[in-house]
């Protein structure tokens, strides 16, 4: 490397670094100690915050379980609520007649939301160091029972890479897999992985690794999605990352390789990958050296011939570009399936512009479908500490990285990047989540349920999550959250959720020891039922 070049390389690897950290973070990979805010705590880094042990513990014990002098905060229900804006509540106004003062007199506003999502966090069991990588993955056996159904967890297929990124059943129960530094491969019908598809886009498995913890990587293969005329065409949909080395200025001035998100599809001849069309590349000095992890990486089709792609804040830093209409940093895009720019799209006469943004202001997005049913995108995301969201993503909203988020900054601060971006801004300008997921579960991919194994489902959204290890099931009802159960705890990651071609639910797993595949039955009683 040229010696004028150290100190960009320098700055860049620190740059990855911080960005990784709040990545990994939000996927309950990686714990960074927060920065120390006037001595007075480490946020939620290095275990229980000094501001909690300093004024809390007296009375509510370090670990939270109940002192003489106050209740326990976790394994109890909270008399007047356990949401954060409850225990904030709480926590501000106090209890004089019990005993607990009024804290909003000694604690500021950002310090007293900061405890409630400590607390929060310690009653839900997703705390920041609760990684949930190598924890022990065993299927539980036997008939599950839900509000609705009941059904079986069924292993599909074992012993993948730890990272496998997505999975597409196909209408004759093969199932394509993708294993994001690896390639494509197809899973038989009777759990047999094949070769890797020839002729794909390159992969890259020299990530930073320990364990599954990446700290840095380029190069991935993410999503797999087939046409919704798959039986007619047979177009499958390769969402990747394309590197290059010395081909753009952050590359040659850094002396090292960028990538960027791209869209192609094309079809699977003997095992090869044959007519290779590309939907979306974006212009090369848009590349940028920051890891994939920020690049979202989801695909999602409407029945009106339109295919939708997410890209993260995979822009030169956790907040650059994201807010700017010219990048496509942070943005959700909307093509034709054919690559065609969409005349009405939302910022198509809107001078400087991407013509193909959808939506912008997206942080970590990680699951994105249409439901055909309400004529709707939708899409799920990652908040920095809590802030997970579901949004229903509007042609030309702003969905508010890195101006606002419900969740906060990993050391305590409130998420308000605007005034350092020099960007104004009004709440009422920022598109709210339908969904706030907070304390974060790391929440991931995502399906609306609308197949015939489990008609009880129907409508419903399915929804994963990788730090807490559970699956959801929420119901929307006039864009509003109505209900939430958890169909199954303590499983594993699950990076990607899918349903097949007789309604059954596929599950793809991450983990340490191997990724899997595995996948939800009903009992015979349900599958037997109108």
């Amino acid at each position: 490397m040229p010696a004028g070049n150290h100190n960009l390389a320098a700055a860049t690897t620190c740059r990855n670094l911080l960005l990784v950290s709040a990545l990994l973070a939000s996927q309950g990979l990686y714990a960074q100690p927060a920065d120390t805010r006037q001595g007075e705590y480490r946020g939620i880094g290095g275990g229980v915050p000094i501001l909690f042990n300093a004024n809390c513990a007296v009375c509510h014990a370090e670990n939270l379980t109940g002192a003489a002098q106050g209740t326990p905060l976790v394994g109890v229900d909270l008399m007047h609520g356990d949401s954060v804006g409850d225990i904030s509540q709480s926590i501000s106004n106090g209890f004089p007649d019990k005993g607990m003062p009024d804290w909003s007199a000694v604690l500021t506003g950002e310090q007293i939301k900061s405890l409630a999502l400590y607390v929060a966090e310690s009653r839900s069991g997703f705390t920041y160091t609760d990684f949930n990588i190598s924890s022990e993955l065993v299927l539980p056996e036997g008939i599950q029972h839900s509000e609705e159904h009941d059904f079986r967890l069924e292993l599909v297929v074992e012993d993948l890479d730890p990272l496998p990124f997505s999975i597409a059943p196909l209408p004759d129960g093969r199932i394509l897999l993708t294993e994001k530094m690896r390639g494509l491969s197809i899973v038989s019908r009777d759990g047999r992985k094949s070769d890797f598809i020839t002729g794909t886009p390159a992969t890259y498995d020299d990530a930073r690794v320990t364990g599954i913890q990446l700290s840095y990587g380029l190069g991935w293969l993410l999503d797999v999605a087939i046409h919704p005329r798959y039986e007619e065409n047979g177009w499958i949909y390769l969402h990747y990352t394309d590197r290059c080395s010395d081909c753009n200025a952050m590359s040659r001035e850094t002396d090292r390789p960028v990538s960027m998100n791209t869209l192609i599809r094309g079809r699977i001849l003997d095992g090869a990958w044959v007519d290779e069309e590309i939907i979306w590349k974006a212009d090369v000095e848009a590349y940028t050296d920051v890891t994939d992890l920020a690049a979202g990486g989801r695909i999602a089709f409407d029945p009106e011939g339109f295919v939708f792609i997410s890209i993260g804040m995979k822009g030169p830093g956790a907040y650059t570009g994201i807010q700017n209409l010219a990048t496509p940093y942070g943005k959700i895009l909307r093509l034709h399936d054919d690559g065609r720019i969409p005349l009405d799209n939302p910022f198509v006469d809107t001078a400087g512009a991407a013509k193909t943004i959808w939506t912008y202001g997206h942080r970590s997005p990680q699951g994105l479908e249409f439901d055909a049913r309400n004529r709707q995108l939708w899409g799920t995301e990652h908040g920095p500490r809590g802030g997970d969201e579901v949004n229903l993503l509007l042609p030309g909203k702003n969905y508010g990285w890195p101006l606002y988020s419900k969740g906060m900054n990993y050391n305590g601060t409130t998420v308000d990047h605007g005034k350092r971006l020099g960007i104004e801004f009004e709440l009422k300008d920022i598109q709210q989540p339908i969904v706030d997921l907070t304390p974060s579960p790391a929440v991931s991919s995502f399906v609306f349920y609308e197949g015939n194994a489990f008609p009880q489902w129907r409508h419903n959204i399915i929804v994963g999550t990788l730090k807490a290890t559970e699956l959801y099931r929420m119901v929307i009802e006039d864009n509003k959250l109505v209900h939430r159960e958890t169909l199954i705890e303590n499983l594993a990651r699950i990076r990607d959720l899918e349903v097949g071609p007789n309604g059954e639910i596929y599950l793809l797993l991450e983990h340490a020891a191997g990724g899997q595949i595995v996948r939800l039955t009903p009992t015979k009683e349900v599958a037997a039922s109108p």
